[in-house]
């Protein structure tokens, strides 16, 4: 099985209730990587039978480190209407509420429509050499990735630009999917790295992803580079946003996702 899959394994308790245990190929520095617990949240509404429609949204707030071994998923559908319903989501461990979400899933309608976010201009994958990470990053092998602009940051070598572009892909090349997009949506490491010239203590307080594919298109990227890229807008008082975008190679915005970062100076 894929790492990303025995990572999504979820077994049902009760309705409402279903429980997973962390895969060890995620892990981060503390706790396994964000993108990888926005997936498995994102996956437990998916499998719910009353859900409908595919996501639009996913708001993660990590409240506390998850540790490794087995945690417990409670959902409920708040509400549903006509074209889109609403979950609250609560991911634990023992009687600790280690994350929370709010997911938002809908029914597509074909509409008038217009993109203004566009990708920025990069180089080919295939002609780009692939990059290192962080050491010690497990999560980081699951991915190939390809930095056209703000790679890993030297230590001690401060830039005055936050945004990072690169071409990404799953690193066994396993097609792409709704969580799997969740997941690889949080890429990024925290623009404040980049700003400061190396790691600088940091984590993501809350994580919104949305989602403006349907299946047709996320099915045409399959195990194929994406192009995404991300910047901060504030760094200020022990905080700072980061946002991003996704695109496929022809162009398709995928996600555009917003989130707020700790950090210590």
């Amino acid at each position: 099985m894929h790492p990303f899959d025995r990572a999504l394994d979820l077994r049902t308790i009760e309705t409402g209730l279903l429980r997973g245990t962390t895969e060890p190929q995620w892990a981060n520095m503390v706790g396994p990587f964000g993108g990888i617990t926005a997936a498995v949240l994102l996956r437990a509404v998916e499998s719910h039978p009353d859900r409908i429609g595919d996501p639009l949204a996913l708001t993660v707030n990590f409240a506390a480190p998850i540790a490794d071994g087995e945690f417990d998923i409670a959902l409920r559908a708040a509400r549903t209407n006509r074209s889109n319903q609403h979950w609250t989501v609560e991911l634990r461990q023992g009687d600790e509420v280690k994350t929370t979400a709010t997911a938002l899933f809908g029914l597509h309608r074909d509409t008038w429509a217009d993109i203004e976010a566009h990708p920025p201009k990069a180089a080919a994958p295939e002609d780009i050499p692939r990059g290192d990470f962080f050491e010690g990053v497990v999560w980081a092998d699951r991915y190939d990735m390809r930095f056209t602009e703000g790679a890993i940051p030297e230590d001690g070598v401060l830039s005055d630009s936050s945004t990072t572009t690169l071409w990404l892909r799953d690193e066994l090349e396993r097609p792409l999917d709704f969580a799997a997009l969740a997941a690889v949506s949080d890429i990024f490491y925290p623009r404040v790295f980049l700003r400061r010239g190396g790691y600088v203590p940091a984590g993501t307080i809350t994580l919104t992803t949305y989602f403006h594919t349907d299946k047709a298109q996320i099915d045409a990227v399959g195990s194929d580079f994406m192009l995404g890229s991300a910047h901060a807008n504030a760094f200020s008082r022990g905080y700072f946003d980061q946002s991003a975008h996704l695109w496929s190679r022809d162009g398709v915005l995928l996600t555009s996702t917003h989130q707020l970062v700790y950090f210590k100076d």
